[in-house]
């Protein structure tokens, strides 16, 4: 069981991320700043640290850390990252991000930890991951691709809309390659601000700046032997843009900071909700960084255009909602499903698994049309 602790926050804070860790598997523990040093941190076995402030400090206890403040300002952020923080996460806390970068966090140190398998012992079963849900011919298509793609190291441009599910093609190809025992990295481009993202992909080295206290591994070194997930490339600046075309071309890094080059070997996958094609033409992505992602290009349809799976995925996002809130499935009649069916979704697959979310918690004992006009 991964290990987390939680320094300085506010009473009612600490109470919230203690309740909602220990209820998603995690250990936690509370302690002040003064009594946190190196020596008591690796005794007691932490797996990451949660924090509201001077990320300074915690790059020296030596476990991966988050910072979970109320201050949302660009420039403490931008400062933390540069401490090696993990995540920055400003009030109210979005649980689904805090979680997830916790998982990568175990995942990660798991993986380091492991014994290294060769090419032909990577292969394993396919992971608890969520599943690709529905029977449409547009969905059917992807999952055509995939299973036609994963076992080839090819690159893959994933594209669709905000919310289509594109991160979950990114997993399944992953999970059904020869390098699914491996680490799977995921970076997302368009949230590191431009001066950072060097950095996050490629390291750095100690005193590379200012805040550099100690040398970090990048985003491809710490998915040496898997799989690269880059979500939302097209927001990645031209100068990042340069480099990640020369790990693709050379499979080196740099760190930033250092003049050796560090020799990965790592499958690349991306994703983006632009139209790439026109983001060439207005000169703001590289034609050859598109050319050398893009061998094989996966589309995934929005929810408008796979209108008959809803149902289905009505159906096991109440199967899933209950475990998670240890509460009972509630039946969605017949009447409820052809009205969500007719909705626009403009956030897709998000905004489809919100809505039945809340329908789970604010209907009765079964969910109606009128539940469905009511709550959406």
């Amino acid at each position: 069981m991964a290990k987390v602790l939680i320094l300085e926050q506010s009473k009612s804070m600490r109470n919230t991320l203690r309740e909602r860790l220990e209820f998603e598997g995690f250990a936690t523990a509370v302690a002040e700043r003064g009594d946190v040093s190196e020596s008591v941190v690796a005794r007691r076995g932490y797996d990451a640290i949660l924090a509201g402030s001077q990320a300074e400090d915690l790059a020296s206890l030596g476990v991966p850390f988050i910072i979970v403040t109320s201050d949302g300002s660009i420039e403490e952020a931008v400062s933390a990252v540069k401490c090696g923080a993990e995540d920055y996460i400003t009030a109210p806390v979005d649980m689904n991000r805090l979680l997830g970068s916790l998982r990568r966090i175990v995942e990660r140190e798991e993986a380091v930890v492991q014994p290294q398998l060769s090419p032909a012992r990577r292969r394993r079963v396919a992971t608890t991951s969520e599943q690709i849900i529905g029977s449409s011919p547009a969905i059917e298509h992807v999952r055509c691709l995939i299973e036609k793609v994963a076992p080839s190291d090819a690159r893959v441009l994933i594209t669709g809309e905000n919310g289509t599910g594109k991160e979950l093609v990114a997993r399944s190809l992953h999970d059904k390659s020869a390098r699914a025992g491996a680490p799977f990295v995921e970076v997302n481009c368009a949230a590191i601000p431009s001066e950072l993202i060097e950095s996050e992909l490629f390291g750095h080295e100690r005193g590379a700046f200012t805040s550099a206290i100690k040398q970090r591994r990048g985003k491809f070194e710490q998915a040496n032997g898997g799989t690269l997930f880059m979500d939302e490339i097209g927001d990645m600046s031209l100068s990042a843009q340069a480099k990640v075309l020369r790990a693709l071309q050379e499979n080196k890094i740099s760190r930033v900071g250092s003049d050796k080059d560090v020799s990965v070997d790592v499958r690349v996958v991306a994703a983006t909700n632009k139209d790439i094609r026109a983001e060439i033409e207005r000169g703001n992505f590289r034609e050859d960084l598109y050319h050398r992602l893009s061998v094989i290009l996966i589309k995934v349809p929005p929810l408008r255009e796979r209108a008959g799976d809803i149902a289905e995925l009505v159906d096991y996002f109440v199967e899933q909602i209950a475990t998670e809130h240890h509460i009972s499935p509630k039946r969605v009649d017949s009447e409820a499903k052809r009205a969500l069916s007719a909705m626009p979704w403009s956030g897709n697959i998000r905004e489809l698994r919100n809505v039945v979310e809340r329908l789970m918690i604010l209907s009765g004992e079964v969910v109606t049309a009128e539940d469905v006009r009511m709550y959406c």
